[in-house]
């Protein structure tokens, strides 16, 4: 059997999307154990509500999003989009480490935290691609 290139990139975008709902799921477990305390240094501080509460919160959604990529397969293309937009909403704390010189996750210094950033459009792109969600219908 021959495997066109559409073929290909079919597979490619699936591996792709079990993928990132791999790595959501692990983030989000990291949220509530090993790296709680240091997701709660990213939580913007004008943001008025606990910041234990955020990265639980944030964490379990990751996990969600996570299990809804790995196996809601008939809404790929919502799950993608929501997973993109969730990137997107929790941009405000990559910057706040930035911006306040934040020490975590080894980002020690601005020009790390600065190259963080560079990551966040990486996975929403990724989110987008993989799910077919940035193709038209």
């Amino acid at each position: 059997m021959q495997l066109t290139r559409q073929g290909l990139l079919r597979s490619l975008r699936a591996v792709s999307q079990v993928a990132l709902g791999v790595v959501l799921v692990s983030a989000g477990v990291s949220h509530l154990t090993v790296s709680r305390i240091e997701f709660q240094a990213q939580v913007p501080t004008w943001l008025p509500l606990d910041p234990d509460f955020v990265v639980i919160s944030s964490g379990i959604v990751e996990i969600l999003l996570g299990i809804a990529l790995i196996t809601l397969w008939p809404l790929r293309k919502r799950v993608g989009l929501v997973t993109a937009l969730f990137f997107v909403a929790i941009f405000p704390g990559n910057i706040n480490q930035l911006v306040n010189g934040i020490d975590a996750f080894g980002l020690n210094s601005d020009s790390a935290r600065a190259t963080r950033l560079l990551f966040q459009p990486v996975l929403v792109l990724w989110a987008l691609w993989s799910t077919g969600a940035m193709r038209r219908p």
